[in-house]
């Protein structure tokens, strides 16, 4: 079923599907196939949802699963900066829909790179995908957001919305979340504002000096959170003393379920 969703400039296309293997895989065909930018899929139920390293994601009925295709000019590094962008975007859109406070402090938060928390446990994450198709950058915005129920499986705790009480429809928050990812798209201007970005972002994460571990593949290095660089990698002071940077990996905070 095609129609619109309202943003502030106007509309997106919508392309809504009952069941889809991953929104992220459909809306690479759909590019391949000559879709233009700003085309968002959603999806009921997906049998091969996705997370970042190749993952699955669970991805029951009643939750939101939603990508969003752009066509970029920006080079593939620039383009991993959509996950910061996306995260601001959610978390302004949820905020907006629960009164729920952002950091810090609050009950609302992000965790680098991709994760979206609510009172610390797991309740949303992004996935960014991008190639090249007949000459042209594409790049897709996966999100996925629990709202009736979250996965008991993780290995770490997760929630959704529902547990707050009445959750807004999976319509009004890709509404919202459409809304608010045009404007700090707007912002980012595939990099040119990411200072911007950036800035945002810490706003709504985790407080410098907050202790925690990052994995990328290796072991865990533990630490203190120092904030992001000027590129958005994680930069992390380890239990040596030492000043590092990563472009990759998984983040826990200390004391997480993992």
């Amino acid at each position: 079923m095609r129609k619109t969703v309202r943003s502030a400039q106007g509309s997106n296309r919508l392309l809504h599907l009952a069941v889809v293997d991953s929104t992220n895989a459909e809306a690479i065909r759909r590019a391949a196939a000559g879709a233009d930018s700003g085309l968002w899929i959603v999806a009921d139920e997906q049998t091969e949802g996705r997370g970042r390293s190749g993952r699955s994601w669970h991805s029951a009925p009643g939750n939101l699963y939603a990508s969003l295709l752009l066509h970029l000019r920006c080079p593939p590094r620039t383009a991993q900066q959509l996950s910061l962008v996306a995260g601001v975007a959610s978390i302004d859109a949820l905020t907006g829909l629960t009164g729920c406070p952002i950091q810090e402090g609050g009950r609302l938060r992000l965790k680098w790179p991709n994760d979206i928390l609510l009172d610390g446990a797991k309740l949303g994450g992004i996935l960014i995908e991008s190639t090249t198709l007949a000459m042209r950058r594409i790049g897709v915005v996966g999100i996925g957001i629990n709202v009736a129920s979250a996965p008991r499986a993780l290995g770490r705790s997760a929630t959704c919305l529902s547990a707050l009480g009445e959750a807004p429809s999976r319509n009004t928050l890709l509404g919202a979340l459409a809304v608010a990812i045009e404007d700090w798209l707007e912002v980012w201007r595939e990099g040119a504002g990411f200072s911007a970005v950036r800035r945002a972002w810490l706003e709504r994460a985790g407080p410098a000096g907050e202790a925690i571990s990052i994995n990328t593949g290796t072991g865990p290095i533990s630490g203190t959170f120092l904030g992001l660089d000027e590129t958005g990698a994680l930069l992390l002071r380890d239990d040596a003393g030492e000043e590092q940077r990563f472009t990759f990996g998984d983040v826990s905070l200390i004391g997480e379920e993992r």
